[in-house]
């Protein structure tokens, strides 16, 4: 006897559909599943066997070989226990044996019967559309996700009991309601830049980063602000737009970081691993290579404190997504692509005690020039490269922690930064890019026009401050986000000027 199903598995951060064969036939009582399963999907015969038996259906007794198909590639996770015990049903004759037929079914299966959820939905439900299956099975605690594609009927049943009903004719379930994928034009975020007193260069600083989606490396003294102003550079960054709150919830479901019936991702992701993260955590790897911070970042914002502190190989994992907007992890499993378009924003002290350079007859840095030297060494000459502002943020000093003028708000910095973001995307839509980050140096040459005052300014600057050709681009894009920022139609000196500027604490 034999019966075909359909199951859902991920492949980095995409849907991966899987077919479910089981045949049942005479001879000595046994339980195979080959085609690659992993231990969490074979472990799925004992789920099965006490599923089946507490939800009032016979386990056949004869023997059982489940093939999940294709088979040259392994298969993790706990999710593909629902389509192989409806195949068992089908194929011992307990469900009629087309029930498997165009429907996907994707679960844990607790003993008792109950489903649990699995992560990674959200993907499998838009491939099984992308199949033209027209109906799929999801635990009823993964209900959110499943209302946020449309073109496929879902079911969420919560007991194995009720979906077997539903296939049998004899209770209906029911479908699962759409839900609404209109992105708000702001959020409701518990920070604001109406919070941060003074450091009037770095909250500019940030708001050029903003609007054009550079990198930003943050130096000063222990308690200047560093981690308050990163922490609210989320509430000035422009609504995500439907397609990037997808892919968003896409990556945070795989990675089961969504809330139980959670839908649409709406706040643009703010990620800050520890300093002692490996390399593989900020990356992403695995036998099957999983997302790591980078990727958790897409779309929003990675921020690393006290930047020194992480370890040298940690930081050098950083350059391909940086350059790239994208990260490749090659394993003998697999060779996975994971998106890594977004922000980085580092903070770091001036030296191991943290206050060189302080003139505030107070604190006196006591660090030898020898372990300054060896604190900052760790972060590379092309990592440092690849951050587009550089900045110093001073102490503040009594005046400003007292002053009771309130700051800027965050919802007034963001309506500037949204305007120039509306520029950008104009201007770029023919090439498919959303920000002046994201451009290359012919794209550059293509779009970015310098008065000749500015192409002056910029001969010198690149002579006399020895930049390097990554240097020229990343300048000249900087200044291109400043004119948006005035809605100026070309980059003149002072556009130029203040890019240069924002990037020369390196070289002092």
């Amino acid at each position: 006897m034999y019966a075909k199903t359909y199951g859902e598995t991920t492949l980095g951060i995409d849907g991966e559909e899987i077919i479910v064969e089981v045949d049942i036939s005479s001879g000595l009582p046994g339980f195979e599943i080959v085609g690659l399963p992993d231990t969490s999907v074979r472990e799925s015969k004992e789920r099965v066997r006490a599923a089946l038996k507490n939800s009032g259906y016979r386990f056949p007794t004869t023997r059982i070989t489940v093939n999940l198909a294709p088979a040259d590639f392994k298969k993790d996770g706990s999710g593909l226990d629902l389509a192989i015990a409806v195949g068992i049903l089908c194929a011992s004759g307990q469900l009629d044996a087309q029930t498997g037929s165009n429907k996907v079914f994707v679960g844990e299966l607790a003993l008792d019967g109950t489903i649990r959820n699995v992560s990674g939905i959200l993907p499998m439900i838009i491939r099984a559309r992308n199949e033209g299956r027209e109906e799929i099975f999801i635990p009823s605690g993964n209900a959110g996700e499943g209302g946020l594609v449309e073109g496929v009927t879902v079911y969420a049943p919560d007991t194995f009991c009720r979906l077997a009903s539903h296939l049998k004719g004899e209770a209906r379930l029911e479908k699962l309601h759409k839900g609404n994928m209109s992105i708000g034009e702001e959020n409701a975020y518990n920070v604001d830049f109406s919070d941060v007193q003074g450091q009037l260069v770095a909250k500019r600083a940030l708001e050029i980063a903003a609007a054009g989606g550079h990198n930003v490396r943050m130096v000063g003294a222990p308690g200047a602000g560093k981690t308050m102003l990163a922490r609210r550079l989320p509430t000035i960054l422009p609504p995500m737009t439907e397609e990037e709150a997808l892919e968003v919830t896409k990556i945070y479901s795989i990675a089961g970081l969504l809330n139980k019936n959670q839908g649409l991702i709406q706040e643009r992701p703010f990620r800050s691993p520890h300093h002692t993260v490996s390399h593989n955590a900020l990356i992403g790897g695995g036998s099957l290579p999983k997302p790591g911070e980078v990727t958790l970042s897409h779309n929003g914002v990675l921020f690393l404190d006290e930047l020194p502190e992480f370890s040298r190989m940690a930081l050098e994992v950083l350059r391909q997504p940086l350059e790239d907007g994208f990260v490749t992890i090659s394993r003998v499993q697999a060779t996975l692509s994971f998106p890594a378009l977004f922000i980085l924003i580092s903070a770091e002290n001036p030296c191991p005690c943290g206050f060189y350079g302080e003139n505030d007859g107070v604190h006196v840095c006591g660090c030898r020039i020898g372990d300054i030297e060896r604190y900052h060494k760790k972060i590379s000459g092309p990592l440092l490269d690849r951050i587009d502002i550089q900045i110093h943020v001073p102490k503040l000093d009594y005046n400003d922690m007292n002053n009771t003028v309130p700051a800027e708000c965050s919802s007034s910095i963001r309506k500037r930064v949204t305007a120039a973001r509306s520029l950008q995307t104009e201007r770029l839509k023919k090439s498919g890019l959303h920000c002046n980050a994201a451009m290359q140096h012919r794209a550059i040459k293509k779009i970015c026009s310098l008065t000749p005052q500015a192409a002056n300014l910029l001969e010198k600057a690149f002579k006399n401050l020895g930049l390097s050709a990554r240097s020229y681009d990343r300048i000249i894009k900087v200044a291109q986000t400043i004119a948006d920022l005035e809605g100026s139609s070309s980059i003149g000196t002072a556009h130029l000027g203040e890019a240069i500027e924002l990037r020369m604490i390196n070289k002092e």
